[in-house]
């Protein structure tokens, strides 16, 4: 029998701005989204869902087995927070809180969450 290994990680994750300041505004959520959507891609994993407030982000995402939660969310958020910087049309961005929220569902659960 050959040895066949089987994830499915499915994470709501939340993170903040730093401080927590509304500093994601309307008017250009979706290229942030659209950007993290690249970045979540480039790091072989799928984006369900993403949306926010202007001082947070939900996204819905399966995380590959071969990256730590912790390794994912730091370069999610260091890619998209340099990105953020450069964007004439989110100046007062400061970047993003330290820590996150992440919740785990089944793959079942993802048209609910």
């Amino acid at each position: 029998m050959a040895n066949m290994s089987y994830t499915n990680l499915v994470y709501h994750i939340v993170f903040r701005t730093y401080r927590s300041e509304n500093t994601i505004v309307e008017e250009h959520e979706k290229e942030l989204y659209a950007y993290i959507m690249g970045i979540v891609s480039h790091l072989i994993g799928k984006l369900y869902r993403i949306g926010g407030m202007p001082d947070h982000i939900h996204m819905l995402v399966s995380v590959p087995p071969a990256i730590a939660l912790s390794e994912f969310m730091r370069r999610i958020k260091r890619a998209s927070s340099e990105w953020l910087k450069e964007n004439p049309h989110i100046p007062q961005f400061s970047g993003w809180g330290q820590s996150y929220a992440a919740f785990t569902y089944s793959h079942a659960d993802i048209p609910i969450v």
